[in-house]
């Protein structure tokens, strides 16, 4: 929870109208976008000037959302979306805690902005670069801190179904569908307010699971061909080369989730999931783990990442081949269990 003082700030902040700007991290998922849209829809609510910038493109499963057309994506409009950043007078970054997250391009760009911050995020280890951090790894998501930022304010009888909607879609895709270590009773609690707002959570579902194009279908199959297991370390991976990727005609949002069947295998405790990306010149990385196995701390130590306990990302500047060489090589020196 926010502290007394931290309240006192943000409603301070917010006591008239103002231009504020809602940052989501690069790549953003369904918390990330869930997060920024229902923040958007309540600032409006109170009056306020909100804009949703993100770096870059996000995942076609996600477009549904509402008022996701209001969205400015930084790579597509640079000089509209750094004019937002110099006008705002607040800026809120949700979902990461680190302004490299969004991309050295844009975190310049952040950096040079005159405007309070306010973060809101549930990751280890936050920069100080905000005047309020709501920082909390205890939380599943940080739409479930959205609501709790609401609700602490003494706004909770602004939520609705709109707001609803978007903050459900980020405690579903970061709670595995409520099936993580971190989901709570109040979780849940959540959940059935917002049901009671009448959010329609069996089609938030399917629009997120069952919406998913042919080429997204091919992938997953190729990803499952390409799954190795390493019973001795109770360890699993997969991998998808570039070559495979552009077979496919992929597109962004089409390896989404694609690790977490790595862990549905019995007796695997550790998944990880190679992308290949030679655009960038990287190996992007998601590791996965159940009990105790701390693939945060895995990926801060051997693949420049983090995260959480259980789900973390992380990335190689070497070859697909000698990533996997080097990961392989890892896990003799690494107690998994």
């Amino acid at each position: 929870m926010m502290t007394r003082e931290d309240i006192d700030t943000v409603k301070q902040l917010l006591a008239s109208p103002k231009k504020i700007a809602i940052i989501p991290h690069r790549n953003p998922d369904g918390d990330a976008m869930g997060s920024t849209l229902g923040l958007y829809h309540f600032l409006k609510l109170l009056g306020h000037e909100p804009v949703v910038i993100t770096a870059n493109e996000s995942p076609d499963f996600l477009t549904w959302l509402p008022s996701f057309d209001t969205v400015k994506v930084y790579e597509k409009d640079v000089e509209g979306c750094n004019k937002i950043l110099q006008d705002a007078q607040i800026v809120f970054t949700l979902d990461f805690n680190t302004l490299s997250r969004v991309g050295d391009f844009m975190a310049e760009a952040l950096r040079r902005v005159q405007a309070p911050f306010i973060m809101i995020d549930h990751h280890q280890a936050p920069d100080t670069y905000a005047v309020v951090t709501f920082s909390d790894t205890s939380y599943g998501s940080t739409c479930e801190m959205v609501y709790h930022f609401i609700q602490q304010l003494g706004e909770g009888h602004l939520l609705n179904k709109t707001i609803a909607t978007c903050l459900y879609t980020g405690i579903v895709t970061d709670s595995g569908s409520f099936r993580y270590r971190s989901v709570t009773g109040t979780t849940h609690r959540i959940a059935a307010e917002f049901i009671d707002l009448g959010i329609d959570n069996s089609n938030i579902h399917s629009l997120l699971f069952d919406n998913h194009s042919h080429s997204r279908i091919q992938i997953l199959a190729r990803a499952l061909q390409n799954m190795k297991v390493l019973p001795a370390y109770k360890t699993s991976y997969s991998t998808l080369s570039q070559e495979e990727l552009n077979s496919f005609g992929h597109n962004k949002g089409d390896t989404e989730g694609i690790v977490n069947y790595g862990l549905s295998m019995k007796d695997i405790v550790f998944t990880a999931f190679f992308t290949e990306n030679k655009d960038e010149g990287i190996v992007k990385i998601s590791f996965r783990s159940k009990g105790g196995f701390d693939v945060n701390a895995y990926a801060r130590e051997h693949f420049s990442g983090g995260g959480h306990v259980n789900a973390a990302g992380g990335k190689s500047n070497e070859s697909l081949e000698a990533t996997i060489q080097k990961f392989i090589a890892t896990l003799a020196h690494t107690k998994i269990d």
